[in-house]
């Protein structure tokens, strides 16, 4: 039975911990894996529950975090080889940035015969400066040509990969797409909308608005705010908006609600684990982001039946339908957004519209099963 050490950086909630676990459970008994974690930051929301319910227990280590640490990342590095040099892995399979950079050295290090990277988005716009984003490249680009193959989670993320940052080469790419367990989405939809309403004391004829992920600044929320705002003044329907999530943008969006005059009409909740609780309540579903992989919360809007305004950036044209599941603009047309926005708020047969497609569109693509056979059939070609 082939060895598997999958390496990610850090247990938060989100679509890469989601789907380390279905791999790490499903891939059994085809494949033995291993999977290990480092640590999350103080303001992200954990995810043990998703690990405790596929019975998985994962190696820890603390020192790997978010944060570049010359210190922590080197302690990490000689954790991780340790860990190959006991496990004795045929493939290491890394997710993410701070895994993908120290997994992929500890396992070229080990001589480990297939080493793997899924890039779950990327750093190489809207997050560092020019020279660190330039020295950043310098190092995956250098991975990559002794990595086995890279995961690109969408096609546009490929593209960007290959021929935008010439991150490596086409082929050397392999598209999977993140999958999902999506059916909770679809049960008992009522029941939850009536409980997430009379939570957040939503009445009937006011239109709920979420947002959903980390408070950090490439999830651009000043522009959801903005078209909050706007939507107030030019609409006459009652709406109401949440921001679920949190992160250190928190006090600066708080600062931004008080200056917009929002205050009664936006909530923060902070995290909610039970999603799709909070997808059942919602009307409309919103993303601004500067920079995305794949959204997990377009994908699950889509499989709650909800309208979708984004931004048109990064993977999210893989995730949606432009002009069936959502309306896109591009990231810098501020008016576009808006306008987006107040035609969902003020047309119920538009809301209704993008909403019916949603569950079709995602129900197989996006689902773990398939993330699961794609993840395979990889295997076992690297493998040959």
């Amino acid at each position: 039975m082939p060895k598997v050490l999958r390496i990610i950086n850090r247990f938060n909630l989100g679509g890469p911990t989601y789907n380390v676990a279905y791999l790490t459970k499903y891939l059994s008994p085809e494949f033995q894996t291993l999977l290990v974690g480092g640590a999350i930051d103080s303001a992200e929301k954990g995810s043990d529950h998703i690990l405790k319910e596929l019975g998985i227990e994962p190696i820890l280590i603390p020192s790997m975090k978010r944060r570049i640490n010359p210190v922590d990342d080197y302690f990490s590095f000689r954790q991780l080889k340790k860990i190959i040099k006991e496990f004795k892995p045929d493939i290491v399979h890394t997710h993410a940035s701070k895994a993908g950079t120290i997994g992929r050295l500890a396992a070229i290090s080990c001589k480990v015969p297939v080493v793997i990277h899924t890039f779950h988005g990327h750093v190489f716009h809207s997050y560092f400066g020019s020279w660190q984003t330039s020295a950043i490249k310098l190092i995956e680009r250098e991975l990559a040509k002794r990595s086995t193959a890279i995961v690109a989670i969408s096609e546009k993320q490929k593209e960007e990969l290959s021929r935008i940052h010439h991150i490596a080469k086409t082929e050397k790419i392999k598209v999977i797409p993140l999958g999902f367990d999506l059916d909770r989405f679809q049960n008992r939809q009522i029941e939850k909308r009536q409980s997430f309403r009379t939570t957040y004391q939503i009445t009937g004829d006011e239109i709920a608005i979420g947002i959903i992920g980390r408070l950090v600044p490439v999830k651009n929320h000043n522009l959801f705010l903005d078209a909050i705002a706007y939507v107030v003044k030019n609409s006459s329907q009652k709406v109401k908006a949440f921001i679920i999530g949190d992160g250190e943008e928190r006090q600066n969006i708080l600062n931004r609600i008080e200056n917009l005059q929002l205050n009664t009409v936006v909530t923060l909740t902070s995290w909610i684990t039970e999603v799709d609780w909070a997808m059942a309540g919602m009307d409309i579903v919103c993303l601004s982001s500067f920079n995305e992989g794949t959204p997990v919360s377009l994908i699950e809007a889509q499989a709650a039946n909800k309208a979708i305004v984004s931004t048109a950036v990064g993977g999210i044209e893989n995730t949606v339908i432009r002009g069936s599941t959502a309306l896109l603009s591009e990231v810098n047309d501020q008016k576009a957004y808006f306008d987006n926005l107040l035609s969902l708020v003020e047309s119920k047969s538009i809301r209704e519209f993008l909403a019916s497609s949603g569950w079709n569109f995602v129900r197989d693509k996006f689902h773990y099963n398939r993330l699961v056979n794609d993840t395979r059939l990889l295997y076992r070609e690297m493998l040959m």
